[in-house]
């Protein structure tokens, strides 16, 4: 088969489309063919040297795709040879072929095509768990997500809406905003020419954010907190903005707040099995109900992935950029 490969890191043509060996599935794992992946801001640390596949994950990038299942590996059952899948990956997605944990596998939802499918797994299991599984986002509660137009925010931003919270969103520009307008987010701020704290306290007169969806990290953590409601909960999925910040624990203990980090690829297979789980209870309706679509702003032949790279990192998409074989 054909994959990206990373020769030696570096810049977007780092990323080489090369012939590499078959893989096989293990115990408990599918062969996935794969029709498409996504690019995501991971993938771009991988191809830098910045960030290491898990032990024993796929060395090509792509934390997930979509396709149709070639094999069986042993003690694998509840799926067939044929079915069309999308899936979550600790790497692996930039081939032709790759092989996932069963547990790992979501089926196509009704109302999204084979390809565009591939927008899902990775968006819609960081912001499940992180939004509602941790941060416990109730209706009635005003979500704060940063970045509102990448393909995290605009699915943090209808999931939010589908539950009944009020949503507030970060994005660069009048064009990003009006799309996270569309799909339903109630405040828009201008990160380049507002404040986010200010403008976020005139609008709520003062209470603040009960939850906040961070992929900055440092740069926005002291405001962050500012922005807090009391009994708020901060959700850092992102580094951005910087690894190491200044954290005021009076205010958070004024505040009875709550700071909380996850990074999705690291997490033991046990763990991605119940989130996918879970995502498959409750997001799946949603999606297949029409309520929440996945964001697509432009395919891309995978062989082309330095060109998906450089969009993703320019920061002037929408939504998911993917990659097709």
């Amino acid at each position: 088969m054909h994959a990206i490969t990373i020769p030696t890191p570096g810049g977007p043509d780092a990323l080489v489309w090369a012939e590499v060996s078959d893989p096989e599935p293990g115990e408990g794992e599918v062969l996935v063919e794969v029709a498409a992946s996504a690019v995501n801001r991971a993938d771009i640390l991988q191809r830098q040297g910045h960030y290491a596949p898990p032990p024993g994950a796929s060395p090509y990038p792509g934390l997930e795709c979509s396709g149709r299942i070639a094999a069986l590996g042993p003690g694998v059952s509840g799926w067939r040879v044929g079915d069309e899948v999308c899936a979550l990956l600790s790497g692996g997605g930039y081939a032709e072929q790759v092989c996932v944990p069963a547990g790992q596998l979501l089926p196509v939802p009704d109302g999204v095509d084979l390809v565009t499918a591939a927008a899902l797994p990775e968006v819609t299991a960081t912001v499940w768990s992180n939004v509602f599984m941790i941060a416990h986002l109730r209706p009635g509660e005003t979500l704060l997500v940063h970045g509102g137009g990448s393909g995290i925010g605009t699915m943090a931003v209808q999931l939010a809406k589908a539950v009944g919270a009020r949503v507030a969103v970060t994005a660069g520009g009048a064009e990003k905003l009006e799309h996270c307008r569309e799909l339903g987010a109630d405040i828009l701020i201008d990160y380049r020419t507002q404040d986010f704290v200010e403008e976020l306290h005139k609008v709520t007169g003062g209470i603040g954010a009960d939850v906040i969806l961070d992929i900055i990290g440092a740069k926005y953590l002291a405001r962050n907190v500012d922005a807090l409601a009391v009994n708020g909960r901060l959700a850092v999925i992102g580094l951005q903005g910087g690894r190491k910040g200044e954290l005021d624990l009076g205010k958070l203990l004024a505040k009875r707040a709550a700071v909380t980090a996850t990074a999705l690829r690291s997490r033991p297979p046990a763990e991605k099995t119940a989130i996918v789980a879970a995502v498959r209870e409750h997001v799946w309706p949603l999606v297949s109900g029409g309520r929440v679509r996945p964001v697509v702003d432009r395919l891309l032949p995978m062989r082309d992935a330095a060109l998906a790279h450089r969009v993703v990192e320019e920061s002037g998409h929408v939504g998911k950029v993917l990659l097709t074989t």
